[in-house]
């Protein structure tokens, strides 16, 4: 029995040593993660090592740099010049977010399925065919033709690269050992993908396929009637409306009839639901900023606040930073993988973006001569297609993936409309022009003053962003700033005639005509993806930005500000108010009092009418509406328009204006429906929903309950990484711009003056490592609406209680 005992005992030994020495799938092998010497115990961080001085000796520098840790831990990087202070950028970066930065390349360049097998190829292959590598060698080429970028790539470059150099297999973020996988050197091609990937991220488009199919089904008349180009109820433009502009335009482009436009090329299917994979906006993925006056201002210096909504993740997207050298001295939040600071200010400026939403994404219907696709019809000839062959590796796979794009002149061809099984469908996107965004914030962290702000913005390729400003001189303004095609009035809102030269991007609106105001009589600039500008403004941006509400609101506070600080403008950024429930919903009470209602839909009608409008997080009236109001708009024009619905102000008009249009009747039931009919159908149906996933009405129905919001690891699949829940108010049209999933994802508010004073906070931390104390230290006051104040040293040597630790860096 012994025997049999031991030779069992062996054979599961030997068993699970080779189990867990092997991969399973896109796992790692369970061994080498589990091992007490190179696994996940490793990478365990004790809070009581913050207090120390470290002298490292590397490769590449040319001279000392001196990198101070705060209490936050955000490194304050000093340096002699620009080669080592990017080295050092780099270098601390990776040691805080390197899995960070790798997963974000291999999701730009398409190279997920090297890592993750299967399941990511058609992400990757996606990637590929969009240009993504097309894109980046572009601006890499421009970037390494000036001096000033080329050092900062080449820098940023070799500081990552002595860090993962230096790594043992038991120091690799935890992310590593659970894929199986070894971090690879840094390459400046990586940052370009960084930028590609943001351009990708945030560039305006419409779905113009959607669009299409719905111009062919009910006409021009009808799509402009549905689907205008300028709110119809309310907007607050960035640019105060009335603005003059005081510049002749260049040519404009002749207007193409979008019936003649498809008529004069080869047809797409009609009314049919075409293949190309849906787009629509997603509302959160904004931003808010603003800039009141030294007149405003208590300081009597002007204050300047931006706070960036993109996806809350787990590392931020962000990361603190204050970079110092004899000539610059700058502070604010970096992306990692990207040399400078891209938010932020200095001893004399400061500045902030928003997402501008310019359609510089449009598709273009190729005709080709034939299955070969090596030439399509364009000016009358045919011109030959160049063609980049794209090879994906899959963990797991013997064999590499290959495929061919087809590039013509206006971009890669890789969607189709159902009319053959090739794709068709050209794209034409600003990430594909050569350029290099990078020297306008190479500037700004320089810039002295108002001409060295417009100067930088000259160099800005895209995506377009609202630049807000603010200095010493006591200037504020702000500019709708990028690289902008040119066009005709709509061109991009529907699929363009890829054989027809007029509907090419032919030309640039000069740098100096974009929308910008300077010191306006107000008192104060802001955005908030809102209407660039009203309708005077004689080019075409785009025909559909952000709803207004977040604008509207912010204009309303700003206007009535005086004796501003920091404070106030903090306070702003956490206003819970919905402008939306104010425009609409005493019209939806009035309705309803003419409906009989059951005892519980009296009780949340009576919860509604005491609302004070606040977007609290205990609210449960916060809940009703917000989950009433898109299933009110669904209930209106899903028959008949699917999923492109008009928007959120085409809709209020209808509700307010034109309670008798033909659009309240439901086209797939027998009987007519009027207006009362869809307001109290939609009321009943998201109290059901309510109760159907909450139980009845109760404090569970309470808002920050309803919404949910989540901040996950990267990974997704990690949860045990992911932020513990968390207890907050806001909404997408609510300036507190904070959904599920979306949300400030950097606070920053700047009192400027001789010694500037800034406040900022991001939800996490700057570690990338979950056992590290600084991985979620300031998830904590952000939740509150809290900021730190942003610990701005003006020397090395400084002395402050709230320096914790110093790293020397020195050439080898």
């Amino acid at each position: 029995m012994k025997i049999v005992k031991a030779i069992v005992s062996l054979a599961i030994a030997i068993a699970l040593i080779y189990f867990l020495d092997k991969p399973l799938g896109p796992a790692p092998a369970l061994g080498p993660f589990l091992s007490p010497f190179t696994g996940f115990s490793q990478n365990g961080e004790d809070a009581s090592g913050s207090d120390t001085e470290l002298v490292l000796k590397l490769d590449s520098l040319q001279s000392e740099v001196i990198i101070r840790f705060d209490d936050t831990g955000v490194p304050h990087i000093f340096a002699r010049n620009d080669f080592d202070l990017f080295y050092a950028q780099g270098y601390i970066t990776a040691r805080d977010r390197l899995w960070q930065m790798d997963l974000q390349i291999r999701a730009a360049s398409g190279r997920l399925s090297e890592i993750l097998g299967k399941v990511t190829l058609e992400m990757d292959l996606q990637s590929r065919r969009l240009g993504m590598g097309y894109g980046a060698e572009a601006n890499l080429k421009m970037a390494m033709s000036e001096p000033q970028s080329r050092t900062a790539l080449l820098g940023y470059t070799a500081g990552v690269n002595a860090y993962i150099s230096q790594l043992a297999p038991k120091d690799y973020p935890i992310e590593f050992k659970l894929l199986g996988y070894k971090p690879e050197p840094w390459k400046p091609i990586n940052t370009m993908y960084m930028l590609e990937q943001m351009t990708l991220t945030l560039a305006g488009r419409s779905n113009e396929i959607g669009m299409t199919e719905l111009l062919q089904k009910y006409g021009k008349q009808v799509i402009d009637q549905v689907f205008p180009d300028y709110p119809l109820l309310q907007e607050s433009p960035i640019i105060p409306a009335g603005t003059k502009w005081d510049f002749k335009p260049v040519t404009i482009p002749e207007k193409l009839s979008s019936i003649d436009t498809l008529d004069s090329g080869p047809h797409l299917t009609r009314n049919k639901r075409l293949s190309s994979k849906h787009y629509e906006k997603v509302e959160g993925i904004g931003s808010n900023n603003w800039a009141v006056s030294a007149e405003k201002s208590i300081t009597g210096y002007p204050i300047l606040a931006n706070d960036p909504h993109l996806e809350l993740t787990l590392p931020s997207i962000w990361y603190q930073v204050q970079l110092h050298t004899p000539e610059m001295n700058v502070y604010g939040v970096s992306l990692p993988g990207i040399p400078s600071v891209i938010i932020g200010f200095n001893q004399n400026v400061a500045w902030g973006v928003t997402n501008v939403d310019a359609d510089v994404y449009d598709l273009y219907k190729i005709k080709f001569k034939d299955s070969s696709r090596k030439q399509y019809w364009h000016e009358n000839q045919w011109k030959n297609t160049r063609i980049r062959k794209e090879v994906v590796y899959v963990k797991g796979e013997k064999s590499p993936v290959t495929e061919e794009v087809v590039y013509t002149h206006h971009g890669p061809v890789t969607e189709t409309d159902n009319t053959s099984k090739q794709p068709d469908l050209a794209i034409r996107w600003i990430g594909h022009e050569p350029g290099n965004s990078f020297m306008t914030f190479y500037q700004l962290n320089r810039a002295k003053n108002y001409d060295d702000y417009r100067s930088a913005l000259t160099r800005y390729v895209g995506p377009a962003q609202n630049f807000v400003f603010a200095d010493n001189s006591k200037n504020i303004a702000i500019t709708v700033n990028g690289k902008m095609p040119v066009k005709y009035k709509e061109q991009g809102k529907f699929v363009l005639d890829g054989t027809d030269h007029r509907n090419d991007w032919l030309a640039w609106i000069p740098a100096e005509q974009n929308p910008y105001v300077k010191n306006p009589e107000r008192g104060f600039v802001s955005s908030a993806n809102q209407s660039s500008t009203d309708t005077t403004y004689p080019y075409y941006i785009n025909w559909a930005f952000a709803p207004s509400e977040r604008a509207i609101r912010i204009n309303e506070r700003l206007q009535a500000m005086t004796k501003a600080n920091a404070d106030s403008l903090r306070t702003l950024q956490n206003d819970n108010f919905s402008v939306l429930a104010r425009t609409i919903l005493p019209k939806l009470l009035e309705v309803l009092s003419t409906t009989a209602l059951s005892p519980s839909e009296k009780a949340a009608k009576i919860i509604l009418a005491n609302w004070n409008y606040q977007n609290a997080p205990n609210s449960v009236a916060a809940s009703i509406f917000e989950e009433w109001i898109p299933a009110l708009r669904n209930a209106i024009w899903s028959d008949e328009f699917g999923s492109e619905l008009p928007s959120r102000d085409r809709t209020l008009y209808l509700l307010l204006k034109q309670p008798e249009e033909k659009w309240f009747d439901n086209i797939t039931t027998p009987h007519e429906e009027t207006m009362p009919d869809i307001v109290y159908g939609s009321f009943k149906a998201t109290l059901d929903s309510l109760k159907a996933r909450h139980g009845t009405m109760s404090p569970t129905w309470q808002w920050s309950k309803v919404k949910g919001t989540e901040i996950r690891h990267l990974s997704r699949s990690l949860k045990s990484f992911n932020a513990p829940a968390i207890t907050t108010g806001g909404g997408s049209s609510i300036v507190n711009a904070i959904t599920k999933r979306n949300g400030p994802s950097w606070r920053m508010v700047v009192e400027l003056g001789p010694t500037p004073r800034a406040y900022g906070i991001y939800p996490g931390g700057q570690s990338g490592n979950p056992g590290s104390p600084y991985y979620l230290n300031m998830l904590g006051k952000w939740e509150k609406g809290e900021l730190n104040e942003l610990f701005f040293l003006n020397a090395p040597d400084q002395q402050n209680p709230r320096l914790t630790s110093r790293i020397t860096l020195q050439k080898k």
